[in-house]
């Protein structure tokens, strides 16, 4: 662990000491715990996964983060619904929503948003391999619901990009990328993820929604067109 995480680390025990004091209590949104202690959202992240690691947190998806361990009544059973989804079933799904997560995180991005979105165009750019490619891809598409601000939609989101792990859409996943050139990936995606940032540095929630249709019809495509 790094001595500036080490730091963070220790401030925000204090701060979860002051601010969610009981079992249970629900901790305040990242952006405020950034704020508090001066950090990165990777640093805040990292102390995280310390924490829950420790039993001193836990998180869930789209609802929050808590003191505590995961109390055991936890349902677990919706996780088993993606586990039957089919890729087109999954596209569909992400064409349904994400469109519509982008128009809203153009009306509520700020400029640190967008360096965060930039950066993350910058690693899919960077990536080398399928497995790189994708958790770069991914990274882009969470950081992307964040921005909307709306822990309904980025859960959503994070639900159905569970599919993505699942067996089905690993297959087809394989078969697209050895079907195309290796740096479409870092060409004309991260092409496709840089115009869907310009559209929510400007604001402009039609265009925002425009582009990531035509990113995830491009994606769709290419499965289709796979053989």
């Amino acid at each position: 662990m790094g001595r500036r995480v080490k730091a963070v680390l220790a401030d925000l025990r204090q701060a979860i000491d002051k601010l969610a004091p009981v079992h249970g209590d629900r901790l305040p949104p990242e952006r405020e715990l950034r704020g508090i202690l001066g950090c990165s959202r990777e640093t805040l992240r990292a102390c995280y996964a310390t924490l829950e690691q420790e039993g001193e947190i836990w998180r869930h998806v789209g609802q929050g983060t808590y003191r505590g361990h995961r109390p055991v009544h936890m349902p677990l059973r919706d996780t088993l619904l993606v586990e039957g989804a089919t890729p087109p079933d999954l596209m569909q799904a992400r064409l349904l929503l994400e469109p519509q997560v982008a128009a809203v995180a153009a009306l509520r991005a700020d400029e640190s948003d967008v360096v965060h979105l930039r950066s993350k165009v910058g690693e899919g750019r960077d990536a080398r391999d399928r497995a790189a490619c994708e958790q770069a891809d991914n990274a882009f598409h969470r950081a992307v619901a964040e921005t909307s601000r709306n822990p309904v939609l980025t859960g959503f989101l994070i639900y159905v990009s569970g599919a993505r792990r699942r067996v089905a859409w690993q297959r087809e996943w394989d078969r697209t990328y050895r079907s195309i050139a290796p740096d479409e990936f870092q060409t004309i995606h991260s092409d496709q993820h840089d115009r869907v940032v310009d559209a929510i540095a400007a604001a402009d929630p039609r265009a925002a929604a425009s582009a990531m249709t035509d990113h995830l019809k491009t994606i769709e495509a290419a499965m289709l067109d796979k053989d």
